[in-house]
């Protein structure tokens, strides 16, 4: 489809040294249309390069466009992403870049992405960490960003710590009586935080986070804003310091 997208008039022209204005195929005849196709067809034969250059090309344009796309997203929900006073901050409060990410503790690529993260904020120590809770995954998902949120409202910010840290390791079932059990093993008590899950509360944290999402064309997990630039998807560690560098640069 890419390839058939290039192949336009424009291209053509650009193929044959015509400009694209003077190419109306639709007022050439069956035999100059056969002609100009046998033309495109040859010199395309002779010279493949000019389609990975075009292709080339269109990505560099289309990335262009995504962006300046992205800068205004992240400009209009700045607020949102980086003050809302309800997410999780960790890291330094007063780094002078600022990561956003969106997870779900049943994703692979969160918890790929986790110690990875965790080695970014230890080694550079001027980052800011915000953490977005965005359950896609399932009813597992859902509970887990429940007890996560709920224990941060309920014990604070360092049993949010302590219960992100599990629920990005935990490999069994999700329910109320593993999560229950788990925050029993961190010291916790879990009777107000399994109480707590369903409030309004939680409710409302996760519905915030879930229309931030559809407003900056997030979709999948792991999701970064770091800096000015989105990221959609798991970037290594290298990466990741490679785009703080250029942030900071």
């Amino acid at each position: 489809m890419m390839i058939r997208t290039l192949l336009s008039t424009a291209a053509l022209g650009a193929v044959l040294a015509v400009p694209a204005a003077a190419l109306d195929l639709g007022e050439m005849s069956e035999a100059e249309r056969t002609a100009f196709r046998t033309e495109v067809r040859a010199y395309l034969l002779d010279n493949p390069e000019v389609i990975f250059e075009a292709v080339a090309v269109m990505e560099e344009r289309q990335a262009a466009l995504q962006n300046a796309n992205d800068d205004e997203l992240i400009t209009d929900n700045a607020d949102a992403l980086f003050d809302d006073g309800q997410s999780w901050v960790g890291g330094n409060p007063e780094g002078d870049i600022t990561i956003v990410e969106f997870l779900d503790y049943r994703c692979g690529y969160c918890r790929k992405a986790f110690p990875e993260v965790a080695e970014l904020l230890q080694s550079d120590g001027n980052i800011r960490l915000i953490i977005k809770e965005f359950p896609i995954l399932g009813e597992g998902s859902l509970l887990s960003s429940r007890f996560a949120i709920a224990t941060m409202q309920v014990a604070g910010d360092d049993a949010y710590k302590q219960v992100h840290d599990a629920l990005m390791d935990f490999k069994g079932e999700i329910s109320d009586v593993t999560l229950g059990r788990l925050a029993d093993t961190l010291g916790l008590d879990s009777a107000p935080i399994l109480a707590h899950m369903d409030s309004p509360d939680v409710t409302a944290v996760i519905d915030a986070n879930h229309a931030l999402a559809a407003k900056m064309d997030i979709s999948g997990t792991p999701s970064f804003v770091m800096g000015n630039q989105m990221i959609r998807g798991y970037v290594p560690l290298n990466g990741m310091q490679q785009i703080v560098a250029e942030e900071r640069s």
